[in-house]
């Protein structure tokens, strides 16, 4: 059936409904996923008669909020199952189709003498050597895209979504995709000065990269591996660049202090310095109003006239608090099939707030792995029989040093929990994998320039 036929039917199918005062908007799944009584959609009767024509989107049945990795995985999901077409709609902040958002903070940053990442070349999912999904695939899929238009307010009896632009949507089953906002030093701190960047999506980072190529002196805020794979970008820039943080050492949620050591010495030997232990007190503009100085606790000043902040993001839950938070790590709180407790609303990726069921407790995961295996995880429970809770291997990877000319490239990849005594092997020379080991059980691995055959083995020691 062309996707032409298939709106008229579905705009009929609404008019009718709509006239008896009861909703249709069910969603038309197979015959499998009608027979599993676990996915818990529901349909509301009305006292009330709303037109079709006061709704925005001619595709109805399923809608995701956001535009990262998440939305373009779960939306590869629905092709997959030949459910998008005439179907699915995507709300989006963003002003591009989904993309693989790491590449912001890794080869977008790169000069320009040294090959930088720039769309289309990083929408999803190529990341995970899937089809790369231009703004032309959501077209020739009937994905119907909604761009640069957040939504600002849900009503959960009527199943609709108002955006920024007063776009009214109509929704059958939701999927909350929305991530992160990234984490802001206040206002009268400076954290809103001229010259002062965070990094959440394209625009941010090409406000970053106007400023690197003005730029002398960068501090950047965080010992995370945000604040690691920025600096390493700016080093690739020639520029001078210090990392602040206030810990002992760099990326103490997950590197052992000797691990973190060997990648100190590395940053320094390619020109980085360290702060550590270092609080800001507040960021200083000049007489042009872009920041100057970076002032610390203890008194001290920095000079920078580029400083980007890497501490730390938040789950973007509004405007779904209504749907459920979770008090302990944030978010949406969902089950292992990603379904909230309104029936027919799900959330995936960073904002969920989900069963981690090999450690027995709830967690919320802020990397792409997580988004994509979430979302594919979630379209599948909702459009077929499975009924399987999401079982995860948390995974976390970064790359730094990847650019042309570079002296040499490095990548890790952490599988599991950093729980128990550590065991480290090898000299950083290229490889070093640090072991973590708990009441006999092997609880994590992370791995330094590790080849995938490596990677596999250690995945199976967890799965079998």
């Amino acid at each position: 059936m062309s996707s032409v036929r298939r709106r008229m039917m579905a705009n009929l199918a609404n008019s009718v409904c709509l006239k008896h005062s009861v909703s249709l908007w069910f969603p038309h799944q197979s015959p499998a996923a009608h027979r599993s009584s676990s996915i818990g959609f529901r349909t509301f009767r009305r006292s009330y008669v709303v037109s079709s024509s006061s709704f925005s989107n001619e595709n109805r049945e399923f809608v995701i909020v956001g535009g990262g990795n998440a939305a373009g995985y779960a939306a590869r999901t629905f092709v997959e199952h030949g459910m998008a077409d005439g179907r699915l709609a995507i709300v989006s902040k963003e002003a591009h189709a989904p993309y693989e958002r790491p590449a912001l903070t890794k080869g977008y940053l790169f000069p320009l003498d040294k090959k930088p990442a720039r769309l289309p070349g990083f929408h999803t999912c190529v990341g995970s050597g899937g089809e790369r999904q231009t703004p032309d695939w959501y077209k020739e899929n009937g994905i119907e895209m909604f761009y640069e238009d957040p939504v600002s307010n849900i009503d959960i009896e009527k199943q609709t979504l108002t955006t920024n632009s007063g776009k009214l949507l109509k929704y059958g089953s939701l999927i909350v995709a929305t991530g992160c906002t990234a984490s802001r030093l206040p206002e009268k701190i400076g954290g809103n000065l001229p010259g002062v960047h965070y990094i959440r999506d394209i625009a941010d980072a090409d406000a970053l990269i106007s400023s690197l190529e003005k730029a002398k002196k960068v501090v950047v805020v965080g010992g995370g591996y945000i604040g690691m794979e920025v600096a390493a970008a700016a080093i690739g820039w020639n520029l001078d660049t210090t990392i602040v943080f206030p810990e002992n050492y760099l990326l103490p949620r997950l590197f052992t202090p000797s691990l973190a050591r060997r990648y100190e010495e590395f940053y320094q030997q390619n020109g980085v310095k360290f702060l550590k232990g270092a609080s800001i007190k507040n960021l200083e503009a000049g007489v042009d109003g872009r920041v100057t100085y970076v002032k610390l606790d203890d008194g001290s000043t920095l000079e920078a006239d580029t400083v980007i902040i890497g501490i730390g993001a938040k789950p973007a839950v509004s405007p779904f608090e209504r749907v459920g938070l979770e008090s302990s790590v944030g978010g949406i709180q969902v089950d292992g099939l990603f379904r909230t407790r309104v029936p027919g609303i799900f959330a995936v990726g960073d904002v969920a707030a989900f069963p981690l069921k090999m450690y027995d407790r709830i967690a919320r995961v802020e990397h792409v792995d997580h988004a994509r295996r979430s979302a594919q995880h979630c379209v599948k429970a909702l459009l077929s029989a499975q009924t399987g809770t999401y079982d995860y291997l948390p995974s976390f990877y970064s790359r730094v040093f990847e650019y042309e000319g570079s002296p040499r490239k490095i990548w890790w990849q952490f599988f599991g929990d950093n729980v128990g005594e550590t065991i480290e092997v090898g000299n950083f020379d290229p490889k070093i994998a640090t072991f973590w080991i708990d009441s006999g059980k092997l609880k994590g691995v992370l791995l330094e320039s590790g080849s995938p055959e490596v990677h596999f083995v250690l995945f199976t020691l967890f799965f079998g």
